[in-house]
């Protein structure tokens, strides 16, 4: 499957009408990365997640990463914690670790809606309160009636990025991410991969053991594509760009937010290959990740599509 992402983004790409490529300021991108050094996001140990043994952490994070998605909105969600206010995907992980902490347990299959809003309770109520719920209970299901109650065990063996993804897209049905441009399949599977590269960066770190997640293609996100385009990389069409800037929601699988995704992980792919395949997709990702904390980019708004897939 992973192998099919970026030759369905290339079609995306090559029929592209409201998302273009700048090759020009892409080089000048590239020209400016002497290297590519970064640390995994997790390293960082947010709210001392790698003070847990290693089982607990990757059962965390799948529980994590399925809901881990869609926190836009106008108030934000946002919750109290003691470092302040959080919002996003750090105020998810502080509270799913906080129950996990204060209960002792990652199942999250008997627990009821009323306890789930107070989990998560905040300014407002979190987006896609209902689907979140669903995908929670069921991720816990699947890993009680298919893993013997620990994710954990029953991958432990893995470690090359290809075997972990297939056995994620194939037993949790809530990490399909595929979109149809132009009657065609077009595959991009963000959370999958998220979940892959996190488990096999954490893995690498706390078990000081060989991993490879060298076949991942990058994470199709909202905050990738800001970054791009405001690096000139990207560059949209002037009915997108009014409606980017208006803060006008975008259709899950229109044109757009197809054309948006698809052109984010081929700009990554060619970032690879101009590095002569030196450094990984999903690194060249993180690292563009972290450059929408640049405070010399000048950043537009990013576009709001409402989905369970980023």
């Amino acid at each position: 499957m992973l192998n099919k992402i970026i030759t369905s983004c290339k079609y995306v790409t090559d029929n592209s009408k409201s998302v273009k490529i700048n090759e020009k300021n892409l080089d000048k991108f590239i020209n400016q990365i002497k290297e590519i050094k970064l640390k995994h996001w997790l390293s960082f140990s947010p709210y001392n997640l790698l003070e847990l043994p290693v089982n607990t952490i990757i059962n965390f994070l799948l529980i994590y990463e399925s809901i881990n998605f869609s926190f836009w909105g106008n108030p934000k969600w946002k919750i109290d914690t003691p470092n302040g206010k959080e919002d996003g995907s750090i105020a998810l992980l502080y509270d799913i670790l906080k129950y996990v902490k204060d209960n002792g347990t990652i199942d999250f299959s008997n627990v009821t809606k009323d306890e789930f809003r107070e989990m998560l309770k905040g300014n407002i109520e979190i987006p896609l309160f209902e689907e979140r719920y669903n995908i929670i209970r069921n991720v816990s299901k699947v890993v009680n009636e298919n893993m013997n109650g620990n994710f954990y065990e029953f991958i432990k063996d893995v470690t090359i990025d290809v075997e972990l993804f297939n056995i994620i897209i194939k037993y949790f049905s809530n990490f399909k991410d595929e979109r149809t441009y132009k009657g065609n399949t077009i595959y991009f599977y963000k959370l999958a991969q998220l979940l892959t590269s996190d488990i096999l960066h954490i893995r690498e770190l706390k078990e000081n053991i060989k991993v490879d997640y060298s076949h991942l293609v990058g994470c199709a996100d909202y905050k990738i594509p800001q970054v791009m385009r405001g690096l000139g990389i990207l560059e949209y069409s002037n009915e997108l760009t009014k409606m980017i800037d208006n803060k006008k929601e975008i259709e899950e699988n229109s044109e757009y937010e197809v054309e948006i995704r698809a052109n984010m992980l081929v700009v990554i792919d060619k970032i690879k290959e101009k590095l002569n395949n030196k450094v990984c997709s999903i690194d060249i990702n993180d690292y563009i990740w972290g450059q929408g904390k640049n405070k010399n980019i000048e950043f537009k708004p990013y576009h709001l599509t409402r989905s369970i897939n980023y």
